[in-house]
């Protein structure tokens, strides 16, 4: 049989013995199958953050590795359970609740299918409806990345376009300005990461060392309005002071040299996180 790796994201923490019982899943199916984690420190329910952390790591994989993400607020309920291909040929098995909608916007899903509950589940725990994550998800991830079933035999087959997609927003330049979404944190170093490429920013011909008019709104409340240089890397601005930069994703994001600008100015992340930038005007 053909073994891929099992890699593991969820909201579970570390906390307790949840994650430990997946892992233990896995080797019950297979004691030789390496698995690694995303992480297990997504926000409790915050499935825009599980879609986030997939489109940053899963096209970095090889071919055939297999993805299982359970943020599920959902669970025990009506709502479906997916595994997909996506069309850089990595697996990802997660309830359908909006957890791909970065996969699907920005690396693309060449198939998709219904996983059959029924038919893939830990033997005697039918009648477990709370954990998921251990007797669906870890459970069939196992399988298939071990090469116990093939991905056919996962469940019939749905279309993309029917899987649950977040709200999105697009950025966009208008009068010389480029707006965008907050879309996550660089979490332990409080750095904002946004969903402006760096291919569109280009379109402003703003070089390194220019000082851009930076302004974040929350829904209809701006909630910061400065000037701050567009660096090469944290070394080009003194320590302390913020700069725009482009991240590992191509993205720009937001830091302040050896600080937190998340933590400083309060900011969140999501559709309703705004920044809108724009080269400054010399006077």
């Amino acid at each position: 049989m053909s073994q891929h790796a099992l890699v593991l994201q969820s909201d579970f923490g570390i906390d307790d013995g949840a994650v430990n019982a997946m892992y233990g899943v896995a080797y019950s199916v297979d004691s030789s199958i390496r698995i690694f984690d995303v992480t297990h420190n997504i926000p409790v329910f915050h499935i825009w953050e599980a879609s986030y952390r997939l489109l940053q790591t899963v096209s970095y994989w090889p071919e055939g590795t297999v993805f299982v993400s359970v943020v599920d607020p959902g669970v025990g309920s009506e709502r479906r359970s997916v595994a997909v291909r996506t069309s850089t040929n990595q697996y990802i098995i997660t309830p359908d609740n909006g957890t791909l909608t970065h996969i699907k916007q920005k690396i693309g899903i060449a198939e998709a299918r219904h996983l059959d509950e029924t038919q893939n589940r830990l033997p005697e725990s039918g009648e477990s409806h709370t954990f998921h994550g251990r007797d669906i998800y870890a459970y069939t991830g196992a399988r298939l990345a071990s090469g116990v079933i093939r991905f056919d035999q996962i469940g019939p087959e749905v279309l993309p376009e029917s899987l649950i997609k977040l709200p999105v927003m697009e950025a966009f330049i208008e009068d010389e300005w480029i707006t965008g979404t907050i879309d996550i944190l660089d979490v332990r170093f409080g750095n904002l990461w946004t969903n402006i490429s760096r291919r569109l920013f280009s379109k402003l011909d703003i070089r390194y060392g220019d000082a851009l008019n930076v302004i974040i709104t929350h829904g209809t409340n701006q909630v910061y309005c400065q000037t701050i240089v567009f660096g090469r890397s944290f070394a080009d601005i003194p320590v302390g002071e913020p700069l725009v930069y482009v991240n590992s994703l191509d993205n720009l994001g937001v830091a302040i040299n050896q600080g937190s600008f998340a933590e400083v100015y309060d900011i969140g992340t999501g559709i309703h996180w705004r920044i809108s930038l724009r080269k400054a005007r010399q006077d």
